[in-house]
């Protein structure tokens, strides 16, 4: 499955991030750039303002353009697709709030056809480029598609608006265009390089054409390629009236300075945190039908100053179809950075991204070489990519007392995905993905719990669709759509419940195609934080051949597995099937992880969430030793002697020594690592102390990987909703945690396979 042949020519299409002048002066003279001179650099304050702030509502208008036109639910219903402005080079200068892994890759896109096509085919006035490879970029997979569009003015180059959107197949032999069997591309859907789509504002049929007729569904794919065109056309038409109301070097001045303001805001914040690095490795499930095996993403993050830099080095060679290419793993760093450390900083990506740095071997499972399989790299290398990132962050940013609101433990682990093809209830082709695991839920925070069924962490507007507009669009009945109990992650805050539904063939004449496919069923994906436990698994289920028809036609709509009757079937990580009329899909993402040790949890809050339904009566006793009486009263003797006897059997010298439990001081101190770790100076040496004992646990992480205890758990035992890993895997894992010696508190948890002899860091 790793063994590809090399192509000789393919090297042709890797885009990566060149330096700005060099891009300027590679780019052939028959394309005319627009420079900004030295003495047009300044703009007014009040100017800038208009002018930035009117650039944003720009792109939000080509967003907004793009859904008026586009008739994909993936679009319409979910907000899976991207936009941007860029300047004459693809910067970005302003990128939209939806899929944010698509305009991380579409600089590239720019950059690549700025260096092959200024020459030949040309880049004029009134061309548009269509673009689906994502060793170029624009897109994460074939099935991304980005209209690449130059804007000109006086006839040089001033800058590029690009639109992308997920189309729902773009051919290949499987519906959807993604083949869970494929071992390498071309037995997927191929990639096409950048186009011309559009020539001197004319569509060009022939190359539509040769685009659209490769998928099942080419009406609803050509609406949504010329929904990304008049997307642009509207950025055009703004961007041209703002240069001709305000000056062309007046726009431009404004657009470098966003760039440069971002990316100064992001360097102050970074000088702020204290120089470190940190660890994170998450596996990958399955590369390929048949595959029994666990891939690992590693990642050490370092940070030096007011820069940052991601080195994936020692992650797992390229299998199987779960790859994604460079731009993939561009696009997870992107996920997690811009929200959680760019929340508040207008998104102008091109100045964000001067801020770190990548590095990781070529034909790795997140930087694969072509041919690989790259089908579904969002969801499986790009996503797993964005966990990683996203764990290393949160560790990086409860060193800075000032920055640790932003905390947040890993959100929903892993996307879970349903396609199912057949014919709908009006006797037309159908091919239809399940976006409701954009309802999972959120990491929790080192101040109050995570969202629950709140979102994905790589798409901020993502939404999941109208239960009504999905059944109107497929043929589906949905028999629940609900949120699920223990599918937070435990912890002295609470990681955000999950969504799950439950559907059945409805309205369609014969069995449906299925192809499911997702990570995080044999392990949990969602890490906690500060000693916080890791998030419900992702669990899909098809019962076979039950009696929901009677059920329904006796006035019972079945809320339990138990209650459908049949057999069921446990969905592995990559299937393709068959689903029959009588047939029942449940499907489950997993749910965020948790943040701090569990049995400092506010008892009271988990009688809360036991009486809400969040947490399960039999998991506060056994994850938070808090006892409820039947009342839904927290009995407080027995919790204490609950949560003594949990300390004991972590291994604690002293487990019932008092706790400081939660922090009344809003865990703001400048000595405060997280909920569980604080510095102290003894005899003017930094030491890592326990903040719930005092215990001195050394001056650096490895002394504390050394003094502190470990604890082993089967993964159930942590996270109730947890299958048995052979269900999927032949490599079992446990929950592994570095424990305080003395009174028993969690510093840093994780899962690893069994036979992993690494400590936790």
């Amino acid at each position: 499955m790793t063994d590809l042949m090399p192509v000789p020519g393919s090297e042709r299409y890797n885009s990566r991030p060149p330096e700005m002048d060099e891009l300027a002066q590679s780019v052939a003279p028959s394309l005319k750039l627009h420079h900004l001179q030295q003495d047009q650099a300044s703009v007014d304050p009040l100017t800038y303002e208009v002018v930035r702030h009117r650039i944003w509502s720009i792109t939000d208008e080509m967003g907004q353009t793009l859904k008026r036109m586009s008739g994909s639910p993936g679009v319409t219903e979910a907000n899976d697709f991207g936009f941007a402005i860029c300047d004459e080079l693809g910067q970005e200068v302003q990128v939209g709030t939806y899929n944010t892994g698509l305009v991380a890759s579409t600089d590239l896109a720019v950059y690549w056809t700025l260096r092959n096509h200024a020459d030949n085919p040309g880049i004029e006035p009134g061309d548009m480029f269509l673009n689906n490879d994502p060793w170029v970029g624009g897109g994460l997979h074939q099935n991304d598609a980005t209209i690449l569009a130059p804007l000109f003015w006086e006839g040089e180059l001033f800058a590029w608006t690009t639109a992308s959107c997920h189309l729902i197949d773009v051919g290949g032999p499987k519906p959807g265009s993604a083949n869970l069997a494929a071992t390498d591309v071309f037995s997927e859907a191929l990639p096409t390089p950048p186009t011309k789509v559009v020539r001197d504002g004319i569509i060009q049929n022939d190359v539509l054409g040769m685009f659209t007729r490769r998928s099942r569904m080419p009406a609803l794919v050509e609406l949504d390629v010329r929904a990304e065109i008049g997307a642009n056309r509207v950025g055009h038409q703004r961007l041209t009236k703002l240069i001709e109301r305000y000056g062309p070097a007046t726009v431009k001045a404004v657009m470098k300075r966003m760039m440069d303001d971002a990316e100064g805001r992001l360097r102050n914040r970074l000088s702020s945190i204290p120089d470190g690095d940190w660890r994170a490795t998450t596996f990958i499930e399955q590369s390929v039908i048949g595959d029994r095996d666990l891939h690992k993403i590693t990642l050490h993050l370092t940070k030096t100053g007011d820069h940052l830099t991601f080195d994936f080095t020692g992650t797992d060679p390229q299998s199987g179809m779960i790859n994604s290419p460079y731009a993939g793993m561009r696009a997870g760093v992107v996920f997690a950075m811009l929200p959680v450390l760019a929340g508040d900083i207008p998104w102008a990506a091109g100045g964000i991204m001067r801020c770190f740095d990548l590095i990781s071997d070529e034909g790795t499972i997140n930087n694969a070489t072509f041919p690989a399989a790259i089908g579904w790299a969002p969801i499986s290398a790009g996503w797993a990519t964005s966990n990683v990132v996203a764990e290393c962050l949160g560790k990086m940013l409860d060193t800075a007392p000032e920055l640790r609101s932003r905390v947040q433990s890993v959100c929903t682990g892993a996307y879970d995905i349903a396609t199912l093809a057949g014919i709908d209830q009006r006797g037309a082709p159908s091919v239809g993905i399940m976006f409701d695991t954009m309802a999972g839920g959120f990491g929790a925070l080192p101040h109050r719990d995570g969202t629950d069924t709140g979102g994905i962490l790589p798409i901020a507007m993502g939404r999941a669709p109208d239960v009504e507009m999905s059944e109107f669009l497929g043929p589906y009945l949905f028999l629940w759509r609900r949120e699920e109990t223990d599918s937070g992650g435990a912890g002295q805050f609470r990681g955000g419940v999950s969504i799950s539904s439950c559907l059945i063939p409805h309205g369609t004449p014969m069995p449906m195609g299925g192809s499911f496919s997702g990570n995080g069923k044999a392990r949990p994906d969602a890490s906690g934080l500060a000693g916080g436990y890791p998030g419900g698994v992702q669990t899909d289920l098809i019962v076979r051949g039950g009696d929901v028809g009677s059920l329904l036609a006796g006035g019972t709509i079945p809320q339990t597995v138990e209650e459908i009757g049949g057999s069921v079937e446990v969905i592995p990580n990559r299937l393709e099937t068959v689903i029959m009329l009588d047939d029942v899909i449940i499907i489950h993402p997993s749910g965020g992880g948790g943040y701090g040790d569990p049995i400092l949890r506010d008892p009271q809050l988990v009688a809360d969430d036991v009486r809400n339904r969040k947490v399960s009566r039999a998991a506060a006793e056994s994850l938070y030793g808090v006892m409820i009486d039947d009342n839904g009263q927290v009995n407080a003797v027995a919790t204490e002697s609950a949560r003594i006897e949990i300390r004991r059997q972590r291994g604690a010298d002293q487990p019932d020594i008092p706790l400081r439990g939660a922090d009344e001081t809003g865990h703001t101190g400048h000595d405060h690592l997280n909920a569980s770790l604080t510095v102290t100076t003894v005899s003017g040496v930094a030491t890592l102390t326990c903040r719930q004992c005092g215990t001195a646990l050394g001056s650096s992480e490895a002394a504390l990987a050394d003094n502190a205890k470990v604890h082993e758990l089967a993964v159930r035992q942590v996270t109730p909703e947890a299958p048995v890993p052979s269900n999927y895997v032949d490599i079992d894992t446990m929950f592994r945690a570095l424990v305080c010696p003395c009174c028993g508190t969690y510093f840093e948890t994780s899962v690893v396979p069994t036979s992993s002899v690494e400590a936790v860091t």
